[in-house]
């Protein structure tokens, strides 16, 4: 059995075109992944005003199918999947008996009795375990993750780039929906999600394919300014889009009440996984809620550090960068429920020095409808 120390790094089907592009590498949660390429700042920029192209083949697929399929993809997670049609997608979290996030995921209905979740690169293994050892269903359950590479294409040019690259017709594909069909010969489920806040699309297709999707893709979108993008740039993206992260704003330990995930936790189908926690949390009350902050001078709230009120720790920050949109250093918070009203004051702990914040609404940044 391997360990995290002994485990080998994974590489995505595109590995080598990211070395040939000179990308910066880093090992993330086990895949070694591109960090940036021209650099966050301007692979950000092209993002919100024109497009990026991300490999996000780390990212996990499971895939439910089988005769109850529903009812197990409803008892493991929290939002409501008969609401969802076929094509549709929504956002829900995997939870623990607790009440707490196992991970966050994508529920893809492809069927009545066949469901795709997208799970998080690093929890992968572990959600399918966890899946399977709750499937009390007639339902089957497997880890398709090595059955598909996934490309995001974002940014407000994304579908003039990838509609020429297709017969399918994008503009009838709203958000949070998906289609089956060819792009440039190859077959995708073609999904119009995303991780950044722009409008955009999610490509999920035979690794075989990697580089020459890549590759059209790229020249697709040359004249259009879209360039690659690694996963600096789609951090700063989503926490400007105030998208929570595993592992920092949830984790096992997080309840959706409490990371402001109400909304994806539909309670009008209990019973499922924590919901009796969940109940009893929502009639008793939270201990911390989550929040978004801006800083009141240059310096920047980094992950980790601590957050006080009037003089006294009540929680850290779970994720701080630049906002490269806003110009403005901006972060997310848990701090006690009567101190989340927007203008309040906090101190953010950085070296050893208060440095003045306050709260500002989530998310920070909305695209232009």
């Amino acid at each position: 059995m391997s360990s995290p120390q002994t485990a080998e790094i994974r590489k995505t089907p595109l590995n080598a075109t990211h070395r040939r592009l000179k990308a910066r590498m880093v090992d993330f949660g086990g895949w070694d992944m591109p960090l940036e390429y021209t650099g966050i700042l301007a692979e950000h920029e092209a993002v919100r005003t024109r497009a990026g192209l991300f490999d996000v083949s780390h990212m996990g697929e499971i895939e439910i199918t089988g005769p109850e399929a529903e009812k197990l993809v409803q008892w493991v997670s929290c939002n409501n999947a008969a609401k969802l049609a076929i094509g549709q997608i929504h956002y829900s979290g995997l939870m623990t008996a607790q009440g707490t996030f196992v991970d966050d995921l994508l529920v893809h209905k492809i069927s009545p009795t066949h469901f795709m979740l997208c799970v998080n690169a690093s929890n992968q293994d572990a959600d399918f375990a966890h899946i399977v050892a709750n499937n009390k269903f007639d339902a089957r359950v497997e880890n398709s993750s090595p059955r598909y590479t996934q490309l995001a294409i974002q940014g407000p040019r994304s579908a003039e780039i990838l509609q020429p690259l297709t017969h399918v017709d994008l503009s009838p594909i709203r958000y949070y929906h998906f289609a089956f069909g060819k792009v440039k010969g190859v077959e995708c489920l073609i999904a119009r999600t995303g991780y950044t806040g722009e409008d955009g699309f999610e490509l999920y297709f035979d690794p075989a394919e990697s580089e020459k999707m890549w590759d059209a893709l790229m020249e697709a979108g040359k004249h259009h300014g879209m360039i690659p993008c690694g996963l600096g740039a789609r951090n700063t993206l989503r926490l400007e889009a105030g998208m929570c992260l595993y592992g920092h704003e949830i984790d096992e330990k997080t309840t959706p009440w409490e990371a402001g995930l109400a909304w994806i936790c539909k309670m009008e189908k209990a019973p499922f996984l924590g919901s009796d926690v969940l109940a009893k949390q929502k009639q008793d009350g939270l201990p911390r809620k989550l929040v978004g902050f801006e800083m009141l001078d240059k310096r920047i709230g980094r992950d980790g550090y601590p957050v006080s009120i009037g003089g006294h720790q009540v929680g850290a920050v779970t994720s701080g960068c630049p906002s490269p949109t806003l110009k403005k250093n901006i972060g997310m918070a848990y701090v006690p429920p009567a101190s989340t009203a927007v203008g309040t004051d906090l101190q953010v702990n950085i070296r050893g020095q208060a440095a003045a914040a306050r709260i500002i609404p989530l998310p920070f940044y909305k695209r232009p409808q």
